[in-house]
This record gives C-alpha cells, structure tokens and sequence, in this order.
C-alpha cells in the first residue's frame, strides 16, 4: 500500500501500454524514421529512409546523413548484443555521442536520442554507463533540448526525455542533473505542456506527458531537491494547475496512464503543506474525487493524495469535511480491491481524528454496515476494528 507522507520512486516500467501502441505520425515527413514503442520504450529496431528533412535547422550533406545512419544502426545493434555493448565502451562511444549531440540537424539529434536511449536502457547502464554520460557534457545539452518554447522539437525532446528518465531511474548521482537544473526545466515544460494539450499545438508533444511526469516525480523523492531550491519551484499553484490539466488530458486520451500523474501528485503533497493548500484553494477535490471508479490503481493514488492533505492537520481537514469526500468514501468501502478498502481506511482515520464531527456523520451514513463486509479480511482486520472504535468515541 501506498502511504502518505513519503515520497515515491516510479520505477523504469509502469503503465505505458497505450503509449506503445502509438506510433507519431510520418505522412509529413517521410525522412524522419518511424518511431518504434514510445512508452516503456521496449527495445526495437529503426530505420531512416534516408531521404532530406524538411525539418532540419541547417543544410543537409552526405555527412550528416551518414552520421543520422550511423547512430539508428548503432542504436539497433545496442539493443541486440550485450558482447557489442562491452566493445563499444572502451572505444569512446560515450564520448562520440557527447559530439553528436552539439549537432544543429534536428535529423541527427532525434537518431542520437534514440541510440543513448538503447544504451541507457542496458542492464549493465547504473554501473557502467551511465555514470560516464553523467560525467560528459550530454546531461546540460539534454535539458537544453527540452527547454520549452517554439524551438522545442517533439522527435528530439521526447527521445532525451525517456534518455533522462532512464538516467533517473538508475539513481547513479540525481543531485548533479538537480544542480544542472533539471528540476526547473522539467517545471517548465510541465506547464508548456499543459498549455499545448489544450491548445493541440503540436500533437507529437502529447507524447513527451509521460516520460516528464515520470522525470519530475521521481526528481521529488531526492533530498538534494529540497535542499537545492527544486521543491519551492514545484510548490508554485500552476504546477498544480497543470498538473490536473493533464489528468484530464489522459483521462480523455489516455487513461491507462492516469497513475503517473497521480504519482507526481502524491510526490508533491507528501511534504508539501502548500502544495495541498493549492488543492483546496483550487476547489480541485472534487476533480479528484471523480477519477476513483477509473481503476483500482487511480483510487489508491486519489486516496493516498487525499491522506497527505488530511495528515497536515485540522485546518486542512476542514475544507474536505462537510463535502463530498464522505459519500465518496462509503462508495469505496463497497469496493473488493484491499488497497483501495486499506486506503480509505487510513483517510478516514485521519479524517476522524481531525474532524470527530465526521464520525458522527459517518455513523449516521450507515458506516458501520460498511466496515462490517471487512471484518473477515485478515489485511484490513486490525484498521477496521480501529476505525469502528474511533467512529464510536469520537
């Protein structure tokens, strides 16, 4: 179960299946080379049609095309042989990929991304790569690549972003990528993004949602964050904003993919008074509240996201009670998933605690009936007994 006040770690594979299925579109450019999984990013082969881009930011010769064939190769034979890999290291790759990247066709820095992105996705990459990308110049120019604006190139941005998450995931040194500013770049192109996806600007940005949701909470669990500034840049109410304007962008489009915005959610209110202070400013319980019968694994990111509002206190717990938040939680107490049933527990612990008026009300509501259907569970037997008895002497 989920538990609040702690920030968590969204681990390298979670949740992307619709992404995988997408595939950008090409029709308009026929050079760029098709996009294989965009998600979890499986690793698979690309191809480059080797035709001019219409894209690029500078003319095109015969070096920079063999330079953009060079690297999908190198990326396809990454991600078939481990024995390939071991020779490439000793040889420089890390430092030729370092060149690549201060390249101004947008052709070659989408191939580049996705060949470091194979490279970085290797078993041996925590302790054996990555550690050398992070000591080369290709972090600063990965965050220059995804700052926000009309330079920004969706091909480009979304391969260096899933190449930033895998970085993050590994965990190797996250304080240097929050001393180069990843955090306040990432802030930013959080609230680009909101901004894009209403307006469809640019359909190929939807795809950088995830990989950014997935980079910036993660970034959240890092102490270096607080210590670095990196949390009172996040705690500003248009990240908050932004943030559930992109839950409802997934609701719509993506659904399956509802729980990363709710991870970075709960990463944000975990120790963030001011942060659930926009919550409730905002008026967006309710908006939160209607994302529970989505799935077993949205209700418990809701609730968990709920509970860190409710463990800051009383005046915190006076904007959820009277409200919706009751009702809402006799429902989910019908529900048969543990974790969702375990998690409206500890809320409505936290809620009685905070607000014994709520009890009564609870009780009035038939919630003894409700917690009835649980006494049996061996997982929920102790927090049901608990809450009967703070209901009854509150």
């Amino acid at each position: 179960m989920l538990s609040p006040r702690q920030g968590l770690l969204r681990p390298v594979g979670c949740g992307v299946e619709e992404l995988r299925r997408r595939r950008r579109e090409r029709e308009a450019d026929p050079a760029v080379p098709e996009v294989g999984p965009a998600g979890d990013r499986g690793k698979g082969e690309r191809r480059s049609s080797g035709q001019p881009s219409q894209r690029l930011a500078a003319p095109r010769d015969t070096a920079d095309l063999h330079q953009e064939l060079c690297l999908y190769t190198l990326g396809n034979l990454i991600v078939e042989s481990e024995a390939g890999r071991r020779q490439l290291l000793p040889q420089g790759i890390v430092p030729a990929l370092a060149s690549c990247i201060q390249s101004p066709h947008l052709a070659v820095l989408e191939a580049l991304g996705y060949a470091l992105s194979q490279l970085l996705q290797a078993k041996e990459a925590p302790k054996k790569i990555i550690p050398s990308v992070l000591a080369s110049p290709i972090p600063e120019h990965m965050l220059r690549l995804l700052q926000p604006g009309p330079k920004l190139n969706s091909g480009v941005a979304v391969e260096f972003a899933w190449c930033l998450h895998y970085i993050i995931c590994s965990q190797v040194n996250n304080a240097l990528l929050i001393t180069h500013g990843a955090v306040s770049t990432l802030g930013l192109l959080l609230l680009y993004l909101a901004g894009t996806v209403q307006s469809s600007e640019d359909a190929g940005l939807e795809l950088l949602v995830c990989p950014v949701l997935r980079c910036l909470s993660n970034l959240l669990t890092e102490e270096a964050v607080e210590v670095g500034g990196g949390q009172v840049q996040l705690r500003d109410e248009r990240v908050v904003v932004s943030v559930f304007i992109l839950l409802q962008f997934l609701l719509q489009k993506h659904p399956s993919l509802l729980p990363e915005g709710l991870w970075l959610l709960n990463n944000l209110t975990a120790n963030s008074p001011s942060v659930c202070t926009s919550l409730l400013s905002l008026d967006l319980i309710k908006p939160l509240l209607q994302l529970l019968p989505v799935s077993n694994v949205v209700s418990v990111l809701v609730l968990t996201v709920l509970c860190n509002v409710a463990e800051k206190g009383p005046a915190y717990c006076r904007h959820l009670w009277p409200g919706p938040l009751l009702p809402s939680l006799l429902d989910t107490l019908a529900f048969s998933d543990t974790e969702v049933v375990g998690q409206s527990l500890e809320l409505l612990q936290l809620l009685f605690l905070y607000r014994p008026e709520a009890a009564q009300a609870f009780l009035q509501q038939s919630g003894l009936q409700a917690l009835k259907r649980h006494e049996e569970e061996a997982q929920l037997q102790d927090r049901v007994h608990a809450l009967q008895q703070t209901a009854l002497h509150s």
